[in-house]
């Protein structure tokens, strides 16, 4: 097996509803708990055999609905019928805590003059609350470009710096941000709005 067949080997895993094969940052890893009930592995760290399904909430839906975890599990799988709205829970938790860590090391920032400034030093990333001003959003996604991810309420992103609300978030490149872009990305598959304002499926 050559380098590249082994790296894909650890990065690529096969979707039960399609069968396709993608990366596995496109895909939601789930195992069974000890009842036999399948439960979310978004971090990848339960032990056990996985599932892996496309992150997207028809994709959930679809192997929920025809009984496809009980094939990939090879044994009796119980799963909730709301099981894409718990992923897109804990996808959405996932976030609001890395963007906590990224608050807690200088990485992020809110209130629009902080925001527009950290963008126009570099390659920022900008969230921008899905119920904020559409002027706003294209000011400084101007400043942005295609880095504009609207998938949270000003609530929730005024979550992690201890306000009632934030409408304009952004972060300084770096692992952290990197984790929000692709658990937005993923997120995105269980949200109405993704990347850069555009309507997701």
């Amino acid at each position: 097996m050559s380098r590249d067949d082994a790296r894909e080997d650890t990065t690529v895993r096969r979707c039960l509803a399609s069968g396709e094969r993608a990366e596995k940052e496109t895909l939601v890893r789930f195992v069974l708990a000890p009842d036999g009930r399948v439960v979310p592995d978004l971090a990848e760290r339960l032990p056990g055999r996985g599932a892996w399904v496309s992150a997207w909430r028809e994709a959930v839906d679809q192997v929920v609905a025809n009984g496809l975890f009980a094939r990939g599990f090879k044994t009796r799988a119980l799963a909730d019928a709301d099981l894409g709205d718990t992923v897109e829970r804990l996808l959405a938790t996932r976030v609001m805590d890395t963007l906590s860590l990224a608050r807690r090391a200088g990485e992020a920032v809110t209130g629009y003059e902080k925001c527009r400034a950290m963008l126009a030093r570099g390659d920022a990333v900008l969230l921008h609350a899905r119920d904020g001003s559409m002027d706003g959003l294209k000011k400084l996604a101007g400043v942005a470009g295609e880095q504009a991810i609207r998938l949270f309420d000003s609530t929730e992103l005024g979550a992690p710096f201890g306000r009632g609300e934030a409408v304009h978030v952004a972060l300084t490149p770096g692992g952290l941000a990197d984790r929000i872009k692709t658990e937005c990305s993923r997120l995105a598959g269980f949200r109405s709005l993704a990347v850069g304002g555009k309507e997701g499926r």
